[in-house]
């Protein structure tokens, strides 16, 4: 009872605030479950009195100053919310799309004890420079140091979780499940959208983001995916200077890509960058199943050599390979017009329930894709579509997929990332070779190649076993025996009748296990053959 209690007088301090700054949670025209009707009602004095000191300051700057003042937990459940647009409103979620993650730094004192206790000794001994804070976020903040290796200077990004995160986190994590549970209880209509995952997956989030030792180990595996070909590169994790609470890596030395000014002053290629950021996206999704979920303007960066650098990997995306297929044969289907197709993978996908027709999907989507190829590049978003495609959601009964909302608004920041190097990047021409490849390598020609051959492989891991099979039975048979000798008290006759039918069984087991073997080795000879 003392938790709820705490919990409600947390949200409550929450809801005050953001009535102070005239910021409303529920979008327009959606039903307002009553635990939020009648905290509406308790905040409306101080709306009224605030109203005044609001005029004039846009939506987004409201909503930023109001986060800001509940804390860092509060400003990541915006950034998670505006990938949400089901839930808060494809308005809601696009002020909240401009939210920066910006917080005052915290001491240069805190920060050598944070590096101390996580790396043992002193500061210095790790290194010969260290900084001020360059940026701070809500979870951590970044300083430049210096290392000297064999009398090689080095110069560094070092990351500190900010003193105390967690234990902030935990408490206002506490608050959002005590709420979503709540609204789940009380409003039936939310259920569908599981308000109760979507602070679960919050926090699983906000949990690998605060183990450092985790985004080091993202960097290291997406440069290893990261073709030698690609115009897009990662840096190295110093694993000797990094633990849970201390990252260290490469300093990257590079443009910010919001800068096209200087980027055009140093002779880049705007319109490849724009390329490269949107296809480089898209093959890690596909390709890899593993991308950079977080990346806006200020982690992308560009050096010399031209090669479009990331940073910042505290949030990162995995799919499936059936989410890998979902994504490639919905962009594949929307730019060939194959509606039917695309449809389909839904259903495959068990995203859309059976009871649906496949026909009426198709028309859903052909409503969505007919409309782009009717306009100019710059007139296709990507980030519209998907908004589109997300509106079907509550009419064809489809269960929200927090590894595709991930997905979706991971595409809408590289759109407007690719759209702000060049306005015209028409999107669905820069998409389709990568989604066309992606078919093609899993169902094409070569994907059932590397069918036949992983077929191959598990018809001879097969055949290996028989032997193995075959003793395994002749010891069940053996074992039967001999309990019925020793371990069990039956008469001669039911012995014998259990004999006989195990040896008929142990018989037949060996006839099926040889000619399934061998059926499956013809099969598999014609097959090859055949390719």
């Amino acid at each position: 009872m003392a938790n709820a209690f705490t919990n409600l007088w947390r949200l409550s301090r929450a809801g005050i605030v953001l009535a102070q700054h005239g910021v409303r949670f529920v979008p327009k025209g959606q039903p307002v479950p009553l635990p939020l009707r009648f905290a509406r009602l308790l905040t409306l004095p101080i709306q009224i009195v605030s109203a005044p000191f609001n005029v004039g300051k846009p939506k987004q700057r409201r909503i930023s100053s109001a986060l800001a003042a509940l804390g860092p937990s509060y400003i990541k459940l915006g950034q998670f919310l505006a990938t949400r647009g089901d839930v808060i409103g494809p308005e809601l979620a696009g002020d909240l799309g401009h939210l920066q993650d910006k917080m005052p730094p915290f001491s240069m004192a805190e920060a050598r004890r944070a590096v101390e206790d996580a790396l043992g000794g002193k500061l210095e001994d790790h290194f010969i420079e260290f900084g001020p804070p360059v940026a701070a976020a809500s979870i951590a903040q970044v300083h430049k140091a210096v290392t000297l290796e064999k009398g090689q200077r080095r110069e560094v990004a070092v990351k500190i979780l900010r003193p105390g995160v967690e234990k902030r986190f935990q408490r206002d994590l506490d608050s959002y499940f005590f709420a979503a549970n709540l609204i789940e209880r009380v409003h039936a209509p939310s259920r569908r959208l599981k308000p109760v995952a979507v602070v679960e997956n919050l926090a699983r989030t906000t949990e690998l983001e605060m183990d450092l030792r985790l985004e080091g180990a993202a960097m290291s595996e997406m440069a290893e995916n990261i073709g030698k070909e690609e115009k897009f590169r990662v840096p190295s994790v110093d694993w000797k200077r990094t633990a849970k609470r201390v990252l260290t890596t490469d300093w990257i030395d590079g443009i910010p890509i919001s800068d096209r000014t200087r980027l055009k002053a140093e002779g880049h290629d705007l319109k490849q960058l724009g390329l490269t950021v949107l296809r480089s996206f898209l093959t890690h999704a596909m390709r890899d199943g593993f991308f950079h979920a977080d990346m806006h303007q200020g982690n992308l960066f560009v050096d010399k050599a031209g090669n479009v650098v990331a940073v910042d990997f505290g949030i990162m995306g995995r799919l499936g390979t059936k989410e890998r297929r979902f994504l490639a044969e919905i962009l594949y289907g929307l730019i060939t017009r194959d509606y039917r197709r695309a449809a389909e993978v839904h259903f495959w996908a068990g995203y859309v329930p059976p009871h649906h027709p496949v026909e009426v999907f198709a028309q859903a989507l052909r409503a969505i894709g007919e409309p782009i190829h009717g306009r100019t590049a710059d007139e296709i978003s990507m980030a519209d579509l998907l908004g589109q495609l997300f509106a079907y959601t509550d009419v064809f009964d489809m269960e929200t997929r927090p590894e595709l909302i991930l997905l979706q608004k991971s595409m809408v920041i590289v759109e407007g990332v690719a759209r702000g190097l060049d306005p015209s990047l028409n999107l669905w021409t820069a998409s389709e070779p990568v989604a066309a490849e992606w078919v093609e390598a899993n169902y094409g020609a070569r994907g059932q190649l590397k069918k036949a051959g992983e077929g191959a492989t598990t018809l001879a891991r097969v055949l290996a076993e028989v032997p193995t099979m075959l003793a395994e039975a002749e010891r069940a048979s053996s074992g039967l025996a001999e309990m019925a000798r020793q371990g069990l008290r039956l008469d001669p006759a039911t012995i014998e009748q259990i004999a006989q039918a195990t040896s008929r069984r142990d018989r037949f087991r060996r006839i099926a296990t040889w000619i399934g073997a061998l059926s499956l080795a013809a099969l598999a000879a014609k097959y090859v053959g055949v390719i």
